[in-house]
């Protein structure tokens, strides 16, 4: 089955809800994507043939799974760590063998040969999933056959005016031969800026960060993230850095806004005239951008002329940031007024077209003489 990286999350929690409901099975085209239009579900193994046989032709192959089989893989993918916000195609049964090869080779300390060679193979996914691409992994390799206790390796992104340099850090175990990639110093150099920020991420099994969610919290946007606490227990919040206090390590603390502090993205969105949002494929695109922490064009409505703007997520005031064309801060009272302005023209538009001011609005006595007229002409 192949699938698209970014729908992995939404294929999990739909195949978890069907196989719940008793459906045991699920059967998908071979060829192209696999996503949740494509991918049906049924209770016997013998439904989902039939359906695979009638559905097979010279142009189209199908094939079924049990629902189980196909959770396991997903589950496979979301624990890998993998940023899955990227728009790339894989193929999930051989990732999701790959990844439990690796996590087995871990666990069992295979011999010296394979699990050097299986190390490097971890730690080329983290990097590339963690949004350091692949063109670190020649002096990967390179760092890790000189067999050091620990070295580092560079990393340098442009984003528009902005350079984001990161310093990436490996150990070697001290109980076997594995490397770790433990973490990665990033450093924000921003145009104007007398001194550049920095914040050290640190990289284990769960609550990391990718480089473009580390560049967009040094860039003081706040980043959505779903995180397990320490007891296992998984909950989403938003987290932004507090430029303001540091931690003993010399990192900004980092602010949390949980699911409970109420927090309502969509309803923020809604509150000004945004063109994207009557779209729903544009309306998720958004939403998704923004919980990365990117800040997004959009298209504003105001007095029927059509607008950019530039938004962004401000979890802390539960509301969004608007930004002109210019990238000039527009206040949230300015963004109201403008959708306030675009409704009331809207509503005298309608008004318009169903023939003029409405009963509300007419003098006394004209509502007393139009029933009479109907009267009269009935």
């Amino acid at each position: 089955m192949t699938i698209n990286i970014s729908d992995t999350q939404n294929l999990l929690e739909l195949s978890g809800e069907m196989r719940s409901a008793g459906y045991g099975h699920a059967a998908f085209p071979l060829d192209g994507l696999s996503d949740i239009a494509t991918i049906k579900f049924f209770k016997t193994a013998w439904e989902a043939d039939k359906y695979c046989f009638e559905m097979t032709s010279d142009a189209d192959s199908f094939k079924s799974m049990p629902t189980e089989s196909l959770v396991s893989d997903l589950n496979a993918v979301m624990g890998s760590g993998i940023d899955t916000g990227g728009n790339e195609a894989f193929g999930l049964a051989g990732f999701a063998q790959r990844y439990r090869e690796r996590k087995e080779f871990l666990e069992n300390n295979l011999n010296l040969d394979a699990m050097n060679e299986k190390n490097l193979e971890y730690l080329k996914d983290q990097l590339k999933y963690t949004g350091f691409g692949e063109n670190l992994q020649a002096v990967l390799k390179e760092k890790m056959e000189k067999g050091e206790k620990e070295f580092m390796i560079s990393h340098e992104a442009e984003f528009g005016k902005s350079v984001l340099k990161s310093e990436l850090s490996f150990k070697r175990s001290d109980q076997s031969d594995l490397y770790f990639f433990n973490s990665y110093k990033a450093m924000l150099s921003k145009e104007g800026a007398p001194h550049a920020l920095e914040q050290i991420f640190y990289i284990g099994k769960d609550n990391n960060f990718t480089m473009k969610e580390a560049f967009n919290l040094l860039e003081g946007r706040s980043v959505n993230k779903d995180l397990v606490t320490k007891d296992g227990e998984m909950y989403n919040s938003w987290i932004s850095l507090d430029f303001k206090d540091a931690e003993p390590n010399g990192n900004f603390k980092m602010n949390h806004y949980h699911q409970n502090y109420g927090y309502n993205l969509e309803a923020a969105l809604e509150k000004h005239s945004i063109k994207e949002l009557e779209t729903p494929k544009f309306k998720e695109d958004l939403m998704n951008s923004l919980k990365k922490g990117n800040i997004q064009s959009v298209t504003v409505v105001v007095n029927g002329e059509e607008r950019k703007r530039f938004v962004e997520a401000n979890p802390q005031f539960k509301t969004i940031r608007v930004y002109d064309a210019s990238m000039q801060r527009i206040n949230d009272r300015v963004g109201r007024d403008e959708k306030q302005k675009d409704t009331q023209k809207h509503s005298v538009s309608k008004s318009q077209k169903t023939g003029g001011e409405s009963e509300g609005e007419e003098e006394p006595g004209q509502k007393e003489k139009k029933q009479k007229r109907k009267s009269q002409s009935i």
